[in-house]
């Protein structure tokens, strides 16, 4: 199932070479959709709970894995492996693709063929979910790098008018990033004799020097991807840029590949480094939540407003991240979870009202309540869900990171939590502008009420999960409560 769920997405990205540009769109929904099979399959294919627990060394193992030798002279390892810290990112970025696959078959974006537009976006797939799924530094970092080239080339082909500077500037500093993972990845595996990240859970084998010099390295590789503040300025413009689909994507997952990363391999592998850096990582983190939120205050386009907002939801998961507790480490997961669900919502929906608008000016998009009813609808849900209001999925994440930052004690987390709670204010703020300038008031550029039947079939499974995880928490957090138990300890 380990292996389907990765070859699936490319064997179908390697057949759309061959077929027939007519045939494209059908096969890549199909194998999409064949790629979740293995992905629902993972959770009841196991006895072993969601992870097994050992106390000495504390370690996570994982209740599906698979371990093969692949390079025998180099001690290289194709290992792949899913627990409850991973399961929830892998099941968003199989659901994600098949909603872009349909989506893109019934309206695709200006641009090349629809043909390599999907066939991009299942490698896409196929380099995300083994990311998620490695167990192996290595392995790890070399799916890290598929999903560079195939993002970059989405940017470039299908989007707006400056897209290849914003493509130019995505790939720029991604490679900054991945100069410093490969750094980082190598220092490990050199110090340690092995690349098994399940073997150096707890920083096993490694001194506290080491730790500190790859943590760092690990920190800024992260935080690129994430991305977090300051290193976030590609992202504004490359989700300006980026088709629906492509802003979809880089959103609802792969910004998760950063987070992640800082979770699975910053804070398991090399602890000693992130409790050393995380005072820091706090202040970074609130430093992203309000500067997020000052600066979509100040936005006058939709998907840039959506782009910042960005920023200041992963500062929310950074600072969980930071506390390294219990709390802040589930936090941060299902913030990860909640931010792919709800920012994927609001970048279909802007595509959606760029598409009939042709504009995406807030001071051209007034009276969406009289004009498109159901879209304007849509949007307060995707607005007020992001914004954190309690029982939608944003809540919880946001809300439990301040928590975490309270519980660690002290005069610099307790000041740190405050001025967070003041940022999620300030979200509240812009999103309820953004829903002033668009949804109400005068009405501006007519915009199309009719919504198609894909439409609905992309955005409704994001909106019934929204609402889920927001009434049930437990469905994220059940999964990641004895993993990150044994990460923390």
């Amino acid at each position: 199932m380990l292996v389907a769920a990765v070859a699936l997405p490319a064997a179908g990205a390697a057949l759309l070479s061959v077929l027939p540009i007519r045939f494209a769109g059908p096969t890549a929904t199909g194998f999409a959709a064949a790629a979740l099979i293995p992905i629902i399959v993972l959770p009841f294919g196991h006895d072993r709970g969601w992870a097994t627990y050992a106390a000495d060394p504390p370690t996570v193992s994982p209740w599906a894995e698979l371990d093969l030798s692949w390079v025998p002279a180099l001690h290289l390892h194709f290992h792949l492996g899913v627990d409850g810290v991973s399961y929830p990112l892998v099941a968003l970025t199989g659901l994600l693709t098949l909603l872009c696959c349909a989506y893109t078959m019934w309206r695709p974006p200006a641009g090349g063929s629809p043909r390599t537009l999907l066939g991009l976006l299942l490698i896409l797939e196929a380099g995300i979910l083994g990311t998620f799924l490695s167990l192996d530094l290595i392995l790890f970092f070399l799916f890290f790098e598929v999903t560079l080239l195939p993002m970059y080339a989405v940017i470039a082909g299908w989007g707006g008018e400056d897209r290849r500077r914003a493509a130019r500037k995505f790939v720029l500093y991604t490679l900054f990033g991945s100069v410093l993972l490969l750094i980082g990845v190598l220092t490990v595996a050199v110090h340690a004799g092995t690349a098994d990240i399940v073997a150096l859970t707890g920083g096993i084998g490694l001194s506290k020097g080491t730790q500190y010099a790859a943590f760092a390295l690990f920190a800024v590789a992260f935080a690129v991807k994430a991305p977090l503040w300051p290193l976030h300025s590609w992202l504004p413009d490359a989700h300006t840029q980026a088709p629906t689909v492509g802003s979809v994507i880089l959103a609802g997952v792969l910004l998760k590949m950063g987070t992640y990363g800082l979770i699975r391999v910053g804070v398991g592998v090399t602890p000693l480094g992130a409790r050393w850096a995380a005072p820091l990582l706090g202040i970074l983190a609130v430093a992203a939540i309000l500067a997020g939120a000052l600066i979509c205050l100040k936005q006058t386009e939709l998907k840039r407003l959506i782009a910042y907002s960005s920023v200041g939801h992963m500062g929310f998961v950074l600072l969980g991240i930071a506390t390294l507790t219990t709390t802040g480490i589930q936090a941060a997961l299902l913030g990860n979870v909640a931010h792919g669900l709800i920012t994927g919502l609001l970048f279909f929906l802007a595509g959606a009202i760029k598409d009939r608008a042709h504009t995406g000016d807030l001071a051209d998009l007034g009276g969406l309540r009289e004009t498109a009813p159901r879209l304007a609808g849509l949007l307060g849900f995707a607005a007020i869900a992001s914004l954190g209001l309690p029982g939608l999925a944003g809540f919880w994440g946001e809300a439990f990171a301040v928590v975490a930052a309270v519980e660690r004690g002290g005069v610099l987390w307790t000041i740190l939590a405050v001025l967070a709670a003041i940022g999620g204010a300030l979200t509240a703020a812009y999103f309820l502008r953004l829903l002033r300038k668009v949804t109400h008031g005068p009405v501006g550029t007519p915009v199309s009420p009719a919504i198609a039947g894909v439409e609905w079939f992309a955005w409704a499974p994001l909106v019934a999960l929204t609402l889920a995880v927001g009434l049930v928490p437990t469905l994220v957090l059940a999964a990641t409560s004895l993993p990150v138990e044994a990460l923390i300890r």
